[in-house]
């Protein structure tokens, strides 16, 4: 994929799988344990997202994840590229105090850990519209999608979502809100890497406008009633 690890983001990825396997005895974050399928469906399917970006985002860019989870797909990205200023973004409040054991342990710098809902927290000025790149990895269909990180990104900033399989008709229902929210068509670029063979895609979507000031609507509104063409 053309991305270098040296020997210390080696061990800070071995220590992320370690401490993942740990915490998920006692807080359900992923199915997936086992430290082979850990860096295959976690790791470097996180890491296909720089694929989708120009190099020098990843220089001193800031990111976020929506919807964060156990991390993935952002701080496997931070560890590759520490350059970036991350800011995980994640409305469960035990995931969220592992993650922010996980930027600790990890000595991760420029990392910052929100507890809330993408809806509450986009009308906060200090993280509306002032993300260069937006990452989601299984957080909604493309509609809801939207609506939940498009007004944290810069006009011309990039969102790029996790999607498998045939996304067609999820992204035709999506076209008039990603056309509310300022977007400018999805374009779809395959995921090709070893062990990623079950149809991933990322999908693309660039901000060409500022989202109206009444978006997104209400906790829990987006993915209840989409914004359908």
């Amino acid at each position: 994929m053309g991305i270098t690890i040296v020997a210390h983001q080696e061990k800070q990825f071995a220590r992320y799988s370690a401490t993942l396997a740990d915490w998920n005895q006692r807080v359900n974050l992923t199915s997936i344990v086992a430290p082979d399928s850990v860096q295959t469906l976690h790791f470097l399917d996180s890491l296909t997202v720089a694929g989708a970006l120009l190099t020098e985002t990843f220089q001193s860019g800031r990111v976020l994840d929506v919807g964060a989870g156990a991390g993935f797909p952002g701080i496997p990205l931070k560890i590759a590229f520490p350059g970036i200023h991350l800011a995980l973004m994640e409305a469960t409040g035990k995931k969220v105090t592992f993650l922010q054991h996980l930027v600790d342990h990890l000595d991760l710098a420029n990392v910052d850990v929100h507890l809330g809902r993408a809806e509450d927290l986009a009308k906060d000025s200090s993280l509306r519209e002032t993300f260069d790149v937006v990452v989601a990895r299984g957080l909604a269909k493309m509609a809801a999608l939207v609506e939940l990180t498009l007004p944290f990104m810069k006009p011309g900033g990039i969102l790029v979502a996790h999607k498998k399989g045939d996304i067609d008709n999820e992204l035709h229902e999506a076209t008039k809100a990603i056309r509310v929210m300022g977007g400018k068509p999805p374009s779809i670029r395959q995921v090709e890497a070893p062990g990623l063979t079950d149809g991933r895609v990322l999908v693309i979507v660039e901000k060409v406008f500022p989202t109206p000031i009444a978006y997104p609507r209400r906790a829990g509104l987006p993915a209840k009633q989409p914004i359908l063409k």
